[in-house]
């Protein structure tokens, strides 16, 4: 009883007082940033991207609209395809790579139409609903004790990471004096991050939950 009276619970600054855990939830945090390029840079400036490339009459809103439908569609897939592979990681991998394939697509347009521009928008919407497996995961990553707090906390810090992506994008597109050059070299960064933060995460399907962080 002694125990469970003097554990810390929910403590956010249990995340930085110890340098493992304080790793780990880094990496959660990393592993999501793909998410929020396709969103918030991708999408957002679909409009810039589609001039760059030929493409008239991209309207941002519409991209996002065709973006958000897909996320749904890929948050119910990645569930269940979690759950038949009995792997996070595996389906973390597995979306990974459906973004990259539409990202790399979505640079290859030019002069296209506003319809295949959309659905490429979708394909990158269902590619990011690795949101659902990535959040998932990281929350088993904690005990108890601490799991509500991740679970609250790291998709809100990757959503805050947003206007740092920005800042590199114009950076790129600054350095290499081209939209889409900026735009490109910035997802290679972001995806690199994200992608070797996951490679590195222990794998949470299974494993037992119930433990406290002290």
């Amino acid at each position: 009883m002694q125990e469970s009276t003097t554990l810390s619970k929910g403590n956010f600054l249990m995340f930085f007082n110890n340098w493992k855990r304080f790793a780990k939830y880094m990496q959660c945090i990393l592993i999501g940033l793909p998410v929020w390029y396709i969103i918030g840079i991708l999408v957002t400036f679909s409009d810039q991207f589609g001039k760059a490339m030929g493409i008239n009459g991209v309207e941002p809103g519409t991209a996002i609209m065709y973006l958000y439908m897909a996320i749904a569609a890929g948050d119910f897939s990645v569930g269940w395809l979690s759950q038949r592979l009995q792997s996070r990681k595996k389906t973390l991998f597995i979306f990974y790579s459906i973004a990259i394939i539409f990202t790399v697509l979505y640079f290859l347009q030019s002069g296209g139409s506003p319809a295949w521009f959309y659905f490429i928008c979708a394909g990158l919407g269902y590619g990011a609903g690795l949101n659902v497996v990535y959040i998932t995961s990281s929350v088993e990553q904690f005990g108890t004790n601490l799991r509500a707090s991740a679970g609250i906390s790291i998709p809100n810090m990757v959503r805050g990471t947003l206007p740092l992506m920005i800042l590199l994008f114009k950076f790129t597109r600054e350095f290499f004096g081209n939209y889409l050059v900026g735009g490109w070299v910035t997802g290679l960064i972001i995806f690199a991050i994200g992608i070797t933060a996951a490679w590195f995460l222990d794998e949470t399907y299974g494993k037992e939950l119930e433990f406290t962080e002290v």
